[in-house]
């Protein structure tokens, strides 16, 4: 709950950096949001795990419990992370504070989406990540692209929301409340007798998460904004607001509608086949190694949305948590190495040409996120496919399980692509790639976090 306070008085103090540049506010706001992103973590952590905290002048529509907190925590350190990888792209602009603000105000979004415990703050906590977003995908003003991704973004994000209002309204309709503990208690004392409207309510409720996660059939936005956006804002979107749209999606259907699972764990089951067949099938084509991840980061939402749908609170929590935790650290590996290389040899596969030579570690770091984002052992990759495989084989949905196998061998395709780049396609310059020591530390540490990870699985899903 602390950590909420934080992040957003940060957002506030960005803003109030610019309206009161005598004071040199501004030359210490970087130093100061990491401080504050560490002193959230430690709040979080330390303080508040195991202790279950809501404010009662709420309605307690706001709950931070282990859930939430673990969720939260890393998002604060991915957010810790991104902040260094990202700094340049603070440095390079004349509205640094105007950025820090959009993305520390997205920051408390994704925040809230962990701890929500009522629909009205589910779709607080959706806007105030998401309409940020909307503003940095389009914040490379001179690049058509970049206005193109934050005009996607923006339409078809509103009309997802709007989906979603229209699902809350229904199920509000149907039960009586907005409270997500609530709904749970009224769908079992009404199994047999809630309305048709309610189950189109679940529907499009459904729609709207999946949109946010980038799930197919509703993944259309997610490789134009991706690739349109700066690397730095890609890589926000695909690591931290990722997670928090699954801490919300879990929420939601676990606790809100798992006593219902029949009625819409199909429909999932649909969802997850269609995002695993056409994202690998789509991502082995490209040519744009951005364009790629976007792709391939649909295939790792269906792998989360599998977790769900086998709704066993037990495992599926903790196999979600440990997914997003592998797949997000080694997405921040990519993306750090990504948008270094792309300064000065584009975004395509061919910019990755003799890196091995060119930068030998940093070669090294990008060959174990790539690792670990197939799923090759001993990575962190491996064992977060691992958990999620071991979570849906006591489903019915074993057929999924097959099909997860087949796609992952075509990931492993598009993967190796860069890896072949790298070490075995000749460089057209002989010119080094140089990376600032903070980035490159950052690049180093979530490499051997991967590693790390992948060696002692067991300890950190326990933990988690």
């Amino acid at each position: 709950m602390k950590g909420l306070f934080i992040i957003s008085g940060l957002g506030i103090f960005a803003m109030l950096a610019e309206i009161f540049k005598g004071l040199g506010l501004k030359k210490i706001l970087y130093p100061v949001v990491l401080l504050g992103i560490i002193a959230a973590f430690v709040v979080n952590i330390n303080y508040e795990w195991n202790n279950t905290m809501s404010i009662s002048w709420f309605d307690n529509m706001i709950v931070f419990d282990n859930f939430a907190l673990a969720f939260s925590g890393i998002i604060l350190a991915l957010a810790f992370f991104w902040f260094i990888f990202a700094n340049d792209y603070f440095e390079n602009t004349t509205n640094v504070t105007d950025h820090f603000a959009l993305v520390l105000f997205a920051l408390t979004g994704a925040l809230m989406l962990t701890a929500y415990r009522n629909m009205t703050t589910l779709f607080l906590g959706i806007e105030i990540m998401s309409i940020p977003l909307y503003v940095l995908a389009a914040s490379k003003k001179n690049d058509v692209s970049s206005n193109e991704a934050g005009f996607k973004y923006l339409i078809l994000g509103s009309f997802a929301t709007g989906f979603l209002l229209f699902g809350i309204a229904l199920v509000y309709g149907a039960t009586g409340s907005f409270d997500i503990m609530t709904i749970r208690t009224k769908i079992s004392l009404m199994e047999g007798s809630m309305p048709m409207f309610f189950n189109v309510g679940v529907m499009m409720m459904l729609v709207a998460m999946c949109f946010k996660v980038a799930a197919a059939p509703f993944h259309f936005w997610t490789p134009d904004v991706y690739q349109g956006s700066p690397t730095v804002i890609t890589a926000f979107m695909s690591t931290i607001v990722k997670t928090a749209a699954f801490a919300a999606f879990v929420r939601l259907f676990l606790v809100g509608f798992g006593n219902i699972n029949e009625r819409w764990e199909m429909v999932m089951a649909v969802i997850v086949a269609l995002s695993l067949i056409i994202s690998n099938i789509t991502a082995a084509s490209q040519g744009n190694v951005k364009r790629m991840l976007a792709y391939s980061s649909i295939s790792h939402a269906a792998f989360m949305l599998m977790g769900i749908l086998a709704v066993k609170p037990g495992m599926s929590i903790p196999s979600v948590l440990f997914y997003t935790l592998a797949y997000s650290i080694g997405s921040i590996t990519a993306f750090s190495v990504l948008y270094n290389v792309s300064k000065k040899g584009g975004e395509g596969f061919d910019a990755f040409n003799g890196l091995s030579k060119r930068n030998p570690l940093v070669a090294i770091c990008m060959t174990i996120a790539m690792l670990s984002l197939a799923g090759i052992p001993v990575t962190a990759g491996f064992f977060a496919k691992y958990f999620i495989f071991t979570t849906i084989m006591t489903t019915s949905f074993k057929w999924l399980l097959v099909l997860a196998v087949l796609t992952s061998a075509v990931g492993v395709y598009y993967y190796f692509k860069v890896i072949i780049a790298m070490y075995f396609k000749p460089a057209e310059t002989t010119e080094k790639v140089e990376i600032e020591l903070p980035v490159l530390l950052v690049i180093v540490i979530t490499a051997l976090l991967t590693l790390a990870i992948g060696f002692m699985p067991n300890y950190v899903i326990d933990m988690l």
